[in-house]
């Protein structure tokens, strides 16, 4: 929808974007709507059931599920920032998002990735405090530094978000109105926009660097003192013993950052688009998913946990 031509200018102010939808398909909208609902459903039920285990077991009180925790909620706010809209356009209620509400989801969702990927950097030096240094462990990984690592995983997102939102407030669009995506995210907005978005894209690029580039090699820094440690083990069972407290932690980054290094290997070809549509799925709507499920089948402790809380529920 466009407002009315701006003063001597022949463009209009766009007030709301058109999303383009998953697929174009009329017969896929049924089968997608019901795949989606039940993801975002059970992305929705494994993180509530993990949040609720680690909340009522006081075993579980610990950095490592502190920092879990924390993986659900982002889990929840992230898959509930895109996968609404989605069902309703799937349910053909209508392809629109209006400014407010599109410049709204951008933030939340890069909010939220933001987040995620220096939760993972953060739990990832827990496993190696806890791998490498055993002894000095509760000294090093005390509750005062867990708060303060998980407060800033929060507010360093955030900051980064509210600052390229604000950048992105301060532009006009006009003319096409019509979002290449099924949801709203900077790359398909900025091309939307009017003027110089010179100042957007640099921002962009560094955030990228920092959240994408910086922490990934924090990561790999962190897993490759603890797999050195691992080998100094002699025993094949302190081996195994050792590895299975980072394993699903490592399984969550493999597959988390295989979708990015798989975005930025994408060829600029017109199949990229449809690629940028999965690879988003997986973000918004896979992860969460598997995420509890990894946690749950590799973990004896969560395991044992979820079945007092489906005792209680039961009694």
């Amino acid at each position: 929808m466009l407002t009315q031509p701006m003063g001597a200018s022949n463009h209009s102010t766009v007030v709301e974007f058109i999303l383009q939808g998953f697929s174009e398909n009329p017969q896929l909208q049924g089968v997608l709507f019901a795949l989606f609902f039940l993801l975002y459903l059970t992305a929705l039920a494994g993180n509530g059931l993990i949040l609720m285990a680690i909340h009522l077991n006081p075993a579980l009180h610990t950095p490592m599920y502190f920092f879990l925790s924390n993986l659900a909620i982002l889990d929840i706010i992230g898959t509930s920032t895109v996968l609404p809209k989605l069902l309703e356009n799937l349910l053909g209620k209508g392809s629109t998002i209006s400014y407010r509400g599109c410049l709204t989801q951008i933030f939340f969702l890069t909010w939220i990735l933001g987040a995620e990927l220096l939760l993972l950097t953060a739990m990832a030096y827990d496993r190696y405090v806890a791998i490498c240094q055993p002894l000095h462990y509760h000294t090093l990984m005390s509750r005062s530094l867990c708060a303060l690592l998980a407060g800033s995983v929060w507010v360093v997102s955030g900051v980064n978000t509210s600052v390229n939102t604000g950048l992105m407030a301060q532009l006009t669009f006009c003319g096409s109105n019509q979002i290449h995506h099924f949801l709203c995210e900077f790359p398909s907005l900025l091309l939307l926009a009017c003027g110089s978005v010179y100042l957007n894209n640099v921002m962009v690029v560094i955030a990228d660097i920092f959240f994408g580039v910086v922490n990934f090699l924090l990561t790999m820094a962190s897993y490759t003192f603890i797999i050195a440690s691992i080998l100094r083990i002699r025993s094949t069972e302190g081996k195994l013993r050792a590895f299975s407290t980072c394993s699903s932690h490592l399984l969550v980054v493999c597959m988390y950052y295989s979708t990015v290094i798989y975005t930025y290997l994408l060829p600029g070809s017109g199949s990229s688009m449809e690629n940028d549509k999965v690879v988003a799925i997986m973000y918004t709507a896979v992860s969460p998913n598997l995420n509890p499920l990894i946690y749950t089948l590799r973990n004896k402790d969560v395991k044992v946990a979820l079945r007092r809380v489906f005792a209680t529920f039961g009694k």
